[in-house]
């Protein structure tokens, strides 16, 4: 790749209304756009720089302008998984990589990276956290979606359960993820746990902060349970087993497809089943995990559904169904 040149931009999209998890609410998706020109062809890449993990937009765009001479000398994909550590920042060049590949060879990245064709998948549609009342309405609302997100984890253990039945009295028929975001403990997941069951609840993430997971061992929940920010690449997966039932593989924490693709198959091979997630972001965001969510168990890949825009060539998403990115907005 000699002679490619590396830029990035910071871009901020408005959310429609706001998103609100345990952490706090936002009203707009900060994002990080890095794109590798040569020769009159361009790639990009997506991603969000996010405070939990210890990440900053000026921080991310930084450390993409470190590598700067690197593209430019002919860094291949592989060995950008050395020269930066998993993250938004590699996440941008990954993807940005791929999607220069492929448009100079005419090629299709699912093919270029042997994966099946994508194809229609349902994607999981996200219900902030609110007071119950307005969580009715919110899914009452939502009813054409097929598979709905619950946020919750308030600090009330109650609230949190009477929010959880609000979500099922308005939306009787939705298949129902609940994401609590780190914010319970044990006793308040063996608390919600009847409740869980009573709404039909078909698996929860993320349940305990991250490093706590070894309380999950002896806790028999009668949900499957799914790490989130506990599970970033394939070095996170030892430490899961026997405490999650399933691993949500987002590309902002894998640092780009390449590692995404790895931590998918061995997460299979660890008898894991898997989600395929994502922060809020724009269509640009999202095209390179619905590569890897043809065979998921769930998906949820909605970031453009929460925002007031989306890009030019976004994604189609039909009550739910999200469809394969155009060539013209990636790969």
């Amino acid at each position: 790749m000699t002679g490619a040149v590396l830029s990035v931009r910071h871009e901020s999209w408005p959310i429609r209304g706001s998103f609100t998890i345990s952490r706090g609410a936002r009203t707009t998706a900060e994002v990080v756009v890095a794109e590798i020109t040569r020769n009159g062809v361009t790639g990009r890449g997506e991603s969000v720089p996010y405070a939990r993990y210890g990440e900053t937009v000026d921080g991310v765009i930084a450390a993409i302008e470190e590598v700067a001479p690197d593209v430019a000398r002919g860094l291949a994909i592989e060995e950008l998984q050395d020269l930066m550590p998993p993250g938004a920042a590699r996440k941008a060049v990954d993807c940005a990589l791929w999607d220069l590949i492929a448009r100079e060879l005419g090629v299709a990245v699912w093919k270029l990276a042997g994966l099946p064709e994508p194809r229609p998948v349902v994607t999981a549609y996200t219900l902030s956290i609110a007071e119950p009342a307005a969580m009715e309405q919110a899914a009452r609302d939502a009813r054409r979606y097929p598979l709905l997100k619950v946020k919750l984890g308030t600090g009330d253990i109650a609230g949190d359960r009477d929010r959880l039945l609000a979500v099922r009295r308005g939306a009787p028929d939705a298949r129902l993820i609940v994401d609590a975001n780190e914010a319970w403990s044990p006793d308040d997941l063996c608390a919600i746990a009847p409740a869980l069951v009573d709404a039909g609840v078909a698996v929860v993430e993320q349940p305990l902060p991250a490093g706590q997971d070894e309380a999950l061992a002896g806790i028999r929940c009668p949900v499957p349970l799914c790490a989130d920010e506990s599970c970033h690449d394939t070095a996170s997966l030892d430490a899961l087993v026997g405490r999650y039932q399933m691993v949500n593989i987002k590309l902002n924490k894998t640092g780009g497809l390449t590692e995404a693709i790895r931590l998918r198959q061995a997460a299979r091979a660890a008898g894991l089943r898997v989600m395929v997630g994502c922060m809020v972001g724009t269509s640009l965001a999202m095209a390179p995990a619905s590569l890897i969510a043809g065979d998921a168990d769930f998906v949820d890949l909605d970031g453009p559904l929460l925002l007031a825009r989306d890009r030019e060539h976004g994604i189609r998403y039909d009550d739910g169904v999200m469809w394969p990115p155009e060539p013209a907005l990636w790969g």
